[in-house]
């Protein structure tokens, strides 16, 4: 359901808004200055009110910033019917991020002006350059993921191991191998670390027998755990040939 918003302030009421980088940038003022000129040439030319100029001194990266945040809240509450910025890229450097304000911007109804671009929503050619930059910014999502992808082919036909490393502990490993080699089953083994709380390789809390199927093949880099060797954790101590009580081989474990 789409929802109509409430305008509160006039329809030609508008907030501006400027971002600057760098601190030096910030404390100059010059960056700022001559945005918030620009800004406020063209709001007097076309008659509009300018209820206030929000300002951010942070990297255009990303849109997680407090300056913007408040002018955002002005467009989106009907406190202003258009949020005007003096080069786009002073609102956003990523394509993607601008579209997503653009979708923002015609689901609310409010206006979104970049000077430098001539993009004004209200207006046929600014809402055609809209469009356009929206085209870019699909064809720029797919171009990232393809070149991800392409990547990840490499890297597997390299034998590069692809996803977060494994931590887990090496005597754990060990445990896992030399219980199932005495005779006890993926699930009884899942079951043990369960009960004992022994996180997983990525800091999991749940074993499943899958998991610690995987983890006793995959193994391979590990030397087989001598006659005699014990893999202590917790409070058990399983050694190799000689199979611990909670780990006897019965019926229902060798099943797994």
């Amino acid at each position: 359901m789409t929802r109509t918003r409430t305008r509160t302030g006039s329809p030609t009421s508008v907030v501006g808004y400027c971002r600057v980088s760098t601190e030096e940038q910030g404390d100059s003022g010059l960056g700022l200055a001559a945005q918030r000129a620009a800004v406020e040439a063209e709001c007097s030319r076309r008659g509009w009110e300018l209820l206030a100029i929000h300002e951010d001194v942070l990297s255009g990266r990303t849109l997680n910033r407090p300056g913007l945040a408040v002018a955002l809240a002005c467009v989106e509450s009907g406190e202003a019917a258009a949020l005007i910025v003096a080069k786009l890229d002073r609102l956003s450097r990523s394509l993607v991020d601008f579209a997503g304000l653009m979708a923002r911007a015609q689901r609310g109804q409010w206006n979104l002006v970049a000077l430098d671009l001539g993009i004004d929503l209200s207006t046929p050619a600014g809402e055609f350059m809209a469009n356009v930059m929206a085209s870019a910014a699909q064809w720029e999502r797919r171009i990232i993921g393809q070149r991800t992808r392409d990547a990840l082919v490499i890297k597997r036909a390299q034998g590069v191991r692809l996803g977060r490393p494994r931590t887990l502990a090496a005597d754990v490993v060990v445990r896992i191998r030399v219980a199932h080699e005495s005779g006890a089953g993926w699930s009884l083994i899942a079951r043990e670390l369960n009960e004992e709380a022994v996180p997983t390789a990525h800091g999991g809390t749940k074993w499943y027998a899958s998991t610690v199927r995987s983890v006793a093949l995959g193994a391979e880099t590990l030397a087989r755990p001598a006659a005699g060797t014990s893999a202590t954790f917790g409070r058990r101590d399983i050694t190799h040939q000689v199979p611990h009580k909670r780990f006897a081989r019965t019926e229902s474990n060798c099943q797994d």
